[in-house]
């Protein structure tokens, strides 16, 4: 039974998605402020974080940027409906996906079952596949789920490893965003959704930040690739 921790000072909105989470056998806690969410969200058995962007005593985002540093917990982002800047600062800090409110309850339990769909395929392939990849001075070990840059530790959050992984297995090939929407964000591709773009531009910031595209190409119109030996 996977345990979901939403933290949002609305009190009457965590009640609603309670009940609907309830329905669907998950776990539910929820905290109304940003300080107590940064303790509740590094327990161990935090399976997902819903983190809303507006919060008292500390923002969402401040929150976020304070749990990467020791926690590759995957969090759904609350924001505002339009608000464009926040939506594109979760993700730069490491969000496994953004929803706007208000929301339909509905759709909120498919985004949380589709990223702990993405996880568990995750460890599937790690099962599956104990080999490391090895490319381009990049290494990654499905099995300790840990990335190398020249030697050198690169810390992915669960979402962004899928994504580097997928595109290293088609080493070579053109991977369209749709494959990739749906393989890796478990959804279709939606119109000016810029959730693949801002996730391999982390990825990219992580690895090598001096060249971003010195080992993922972005084709425009039609996907990524990513490069198999140094040219």
């Amino acid at each position: 039974m996977n345990r979901i921790l939403m933290i949002d000072d609305d009190i009457t909105l965590t009640e609603l998605v309670r009940d609907y989470l309830a329905m669907d056998g998950f776990q539910f806690e929820a905290v109304h402020d940003g300080q107590a969410g940064l303790i509740a969200a590094q327990q161990p058995e935090i399976d997902l974080l819903l983190l809303d962007v507006m919060l008292p005593g500390m923002d969402g985002l401040t929150l976020l940027k304070t749990l990467r540093k020791t926690s590759n917990c995957p969090v759904l982002m609350l924001t505002a409906r339009g608000d464009d800047i926040d939506r594109i600062l979760g993700l730069e800090l490491g969000a496994d996906d953004y929803l706007a409110k208000p929301f339909n309850p509905r759709e909120l339990v498919a985004r949380i079952k589709a990223i702990l769909r993405r996880i568990e395929l995750v460890h599937q392939a790690q099962q599956e596949s104990s080999q490391p990849l090895e490319l381009h001075d990049i290494r990654l070990d499905p099995q300790s789920r840990q990335v190398s840059c020249q030697q050198q530790d690169v810390q992915l959050t669960a979402t962004e490893f899928q994504l580097l992984e997928h595109l290293m297995r088609h080493a070579g090939q053109v991977v369209s965003k749709e494959v990739l929407s749906q393989t890796v964000l478990g959804r279709p591709l939606q119109l000016h959704d810029r959730s693949l773009d801002m996730h391999l531009s982390n990825i990219r910031r992580k690895i090598c930040p001096a060249n971003p595209e010195a080992y993922i190409q972005t084709l425009r119109g039609s996907g990524y690739r990513f490069i198999p030996a140094a040219g």
